[in-house]
């Protein structure tokens, strides 16, 4: 039973969980494991991961939400006077109420093209913080892959990141709460195996890509990554029933299905930006993955909203506002074509 009147393309973790691990978690529910992330669920998934990276040395660890990913990952790397290097638009800057800042670090911002870091402004962002000690010291890049406007790294832009982190000495970290989105996007050209080891630490999302809840966290420095779980703990992010997590993860990692719950998603969202293409309308950004940016003029986001929920991104000086629409592995094909339709309509009448 639908619960909202409208259909939603306001985010892409409206719905609870793909069914498969629904079943998982009510198959296992009795089975008495070891607690923490010790159990054999999360001993499996980790495998999964470490198959599909090819680093069996790598330490995975699973955490509930993407905040936490983030923080967790920044606050235990970073001392106290280091700071993040990110792309103006970057959730960690304007959507994650001020947690990284919370922890006492600094982020320093640059605009970034197309809503991805360019090693020129990494550059620039350590150039002008590292002349005196009363400035944050920059220490770590961070990354979102798929970036917030849904726009993916090439190996060539993710390869020339991780060069000039080397250059200036800097840790790179991806944030990956749409990696799923990212990999399979129509632009890829990188494997999971390159996200590993062209970066130092990032994570895998899986409460955007059918989990109902988690990320994965895969750290390639072991030194650091055994005392991981300490930082986690701290942080309030150790579950004690960590089992939950790792049901999940496992179950994602078999037969395809993350990866085939991700192409979904990108192709339920090319069809909607491919259709507003062709009725005239302009992307605000290109549709790489599972986010479609769309121009419309007022009275058609008023008509819209009548029959969908979905997210104002920006209001542009014309009076036209930016619309985001997202799609998930859970959207509905006959909501897909409704909402253009709804739109070839309005365009029909205007």
């Amino acid at each position: 039973m639908r619960i909202t009147a409208k259909y939603s393309f306001n985010d892409d973790y409206s719905e609870g969980a793909h069914p498969k691990i629904i079943e998982a978690l009510a198959r296992t529910n009795l089975s008495q494991q070891s607690g923490y992330g010790d159990d054999d669920f999360s001993k499996d998934a980790r495998k999964a991961i470490r198959e599909l990276i090819g680093a069996d040395e790598a330490n995975i660890y699973f955490t509930a939400g993407g905040t936490g990913a983030n923080l967790i990952s920044i606050a235990s790397y970073l001392r106290p006077h280091e700071a993040i290097i990110a792309v103006e638009s970057g959730h960690i800057i304007g959507k994650e109420g001020g947690a990284i800042e919370a922890t006492g670090h600094k982020i320093l911002s640059k605009p970034g093209v197309d809503g991805k870091l360019t090693p020129e402004d990494i550059q620039s962002a350590f150039d002008e913080s590292s002349l005196f000690a009363w400035q944050p010291k920059p220490k770590m890049v961070f990354i979102s892959n798929a970036t917030e406007i849904g726009t993916v790294y090439r190996r060539s832009e993710l390869e020339s990141i991780a060069a000039i982190c080397k250059k200036l000495e800097l840790l790179l970290f991806m944030d990956g709460a749409r990696l799923g989105a990212a990999l399979t996007s129509f632009k890829n050209d990188i494997t999971l195996k390159d996200v590993y080891n062209l970066t130092d630490i990032f994570w895998i999302g899986g409460t955007k890509n059918g989990a109902l809840l988690g990320e994965a966290i895969v750290i390639k420095d072991s030194s650091f990554g055994a005392d991981f779980p300490y930082h986690m703990k701290q942080r309030g992010a150790l579950l004690a029933k960590g089992r939950v997590l790792g049901i999940q993860f496992n179950t994602l990692f078999q037969d395809d299905l993350f990866f085939g719950l991700a192409r979904y998603a990108n192709s339920a969202a090319a069809e909607i930006s491919s259709s507003l293409v062709d009725l005239g309308f302009k992307l605000w950004a290109e549709t790489d993955s599972n986010q479609v940016f769309v121009i419309f003029p007022l009275a058609l986001v008023q008509e819209v909203e009548k029959h969908f929920n979905f997210f104002i991104w920006e209001h542009l000086p014309d009076g036209s506002l930016v619309v985001r629409l997202v799609t998930s592995w859970a959207t509905e094909p006959l909501a897909v074509k409704r909402f253009c339709k709804v739109v070839e309509e309005w365009t029909k009448r205007s």
